[in-house]
């Protein structure tokens, strides 16, 4: 059996093999692009997994029917993000280029955890990381990693924030006093999620009230000098650049100076806008990012790489190292040159991808000015369905854009109530995604249900957004005809 095996693998190994599945992703992004295709499936989870309800392969099959199989039954009831009507969750449409690096990351399954089993890419990540800090504004002792995306990225860095605050918390605890974690009321469900696994409890969170989305800066002043005179320690006070609701951007200088003043660590969730930092239109929105001790980024959002690229940036690398205080002789070798180099000790993760080959890649190919250039694009177009929105009497905008997400509501004939319209637009959301003619989500404003749009791919245009309205809006008025729903 051996050898026969091997001789299959051999016969995978050839770049027809390889091409194989490069046709059916390429045709993939050929058709995706089309306005007239779906998507995504209207099919129920039972529905489609009457398609994979099946025994466990025994036996291997002829390469060619397993590519014929995922072309069949994985690519045409996925959701279609290269798609121009797709203005759905915070993910891309990626770069070509990064998409083709995937495979040869994947052929190389080099691991970073240590620089003896990825070399090249450790030195690659290192310089990476260095681009961007200067980007950040960071002195010469910074440093960073790559991480899964900005979750992972916000806990790392609030580890590292509780290992300043508690040097002994690794291995004592937190006590039974912990200190808090300050944010704004638009926080990313990361920081409550992170202040649970760091043992603090979710109840050390305090939370700013937000002005038009963004965390009220003089509020947040009042409630530092309250906790100080309290004798209350604060671990940490986290901005967001840019809010996942809205896109709105907290004022980091204010929040910086504060934090200064107080002494406090200030973390800037970045995940979604830091890659504003990249476009001279709009990096003013990071003014004052030179301030953050800590900064998460995730460049599979709008710097429009594959799935999974985030990365933490530190002001200063040595609270890194400090967040993870463990001896691994077994992988780590103590006291040799070569631990600088070993990113597994500045990780959560242990068994991790040379995911910044895809970034390095997009960078040499596109170049910084470019990826800068496609993220303007990508607001630009956000304004203009904002344009679109105010200019028409069934829909009434939120909020104005500051990047590339907008929140915006059907009203119709303005006669119904909050609440019906609250049901209206749910509603709307759940048939106008099932039809496939686009994709788009919701979100909660105070109490009100909003739909929201999210410009994720550069090739929709002013065009595709007002194909989206238009498609809205035929449906909010044959639910109203109806009168359903409106309870």
């Amino acid at each position: 059996m051996i050898p026969s095996l091997l001789a299959e693998i051999e016969r995978d190994m050839t770049p027809e093999a390889g091409a194989a599945f490069m046709i059916i992703a390429s045709e993939y992004l050929a058709r995706s692009r089309d306005a007239g295709e779906f998507v995504g499936t209207s099919r129920t989870p039972q529905q489609l997994a009457e398609n994979f309800r099946e025994s466990l392969p025994q036996e291997g099959r002829a390469l060619t029917e397993v590519v014929e199989r995922v072309a069949r039954d994985v690519i045409p009831d996925s959701t279609w993000l290269y798609h121009p009507h797709y203005l759905g969750h915070q993910v891309s449409a990626p770069l070509p280029a990064a998409i083709w690096m995937e495979s040869v990351i994947a052929a190389l399954n080099n691991s970073m955890t240590v620089f003896e089993m990825s070399p090249v890419a450790t030195v690659i990540e290192k310089q990476v990381v260095r681009w961007m800090c200067d980007l950040a504004g960071f002195p010469a002792e910074a440093g960073g990693t790559l991480t899964s995306g900005g979750t992972e990225a916000t806990f790392t860095a609030l580890l590292a924030a509780r290992a300043a605050a508690l040097p002994h918390a690794w291995e004592r605890g937190v006590g039974n006093e912990p200190p808090v974690i300050v944010c704004g009321e638009h926080a990313h469900y990361a920081v409550t999620r992170a202040a649970g696994q760091l043992g603090l409890g979710t109840q050390s969170i305090v939370v700013i009230p937000s002005r038009e989305y963004r965390m009220d800066a003089p509020a947040l002043a009042q409630r530092l000098r309250e906790l100080r005179e309290s004798a209350v320690t604060v671990m940490a006070v986290v901005a967001t650049a840019a809010s996942t609701a809205t896109g709105s951007f907290d004022d980091l200088e204010a929040i910086g100076q504060l934090c200064d003043q107080h002494g406090v660590w200030l973390h800037v969730d970045g995940a979604h806008g830091a890659s504003a930092l990249l476009s001279p239109a709009h990096r003013h929105h990071m003014r004052g990012i030179a301030r953050a001790r800590s900064i998460a980024w995730d460049p599979h959002k709008m710097m429009l790489l594959p799935l999974s690229a985030g990365m933490l940036l530190m002001r200063d690398e040595k609270d890194l190292d400090a967040a993870f205080t463990q001896r691994a002789p077994y992988i780590f070798r103590d006291g040799e040159d070569e631990r600088s180099w070993d990113q597994g000790m500045r990780s959560f993760l242990c068994s991790r991808r040379t995911d910044v080959l895809k970034m390095w890649v997009a960078l040499h190919r596109y170049g910084a000015t470019g990826i800068g250039a496609l993220y303007e694009h990508l607001c630009t177009t956000t304004r203009t369905l904002h344009a679109a929105v105010a200019e028409s009497e069934a829909f009434e905008a939120m909020h104005e854009p500051e990047s590339n997400i907008l929140c915006f509501r059907y009203v119709g004939r303005r006669v119904l109530k909050d609440t019906q319209l609250d049901s209206l637009n749910r509603e709307l959301r759940v048939r106008y995604n099932a039809s496939g003619a686009g994709w788009i989500t919701t979100t909660l404003l105070g109490e009100r249900l909003a739909l929201r749009a999210t410009v994720m791919n550069p090739r929709t245009d002013a065009g595709h957004v007002n194909a989206v309205l238009d498609g809205i809006a035929g449906l909010g008025r044959s639910l109203e005809r109806s009168g359903q729903p409106h309870s």
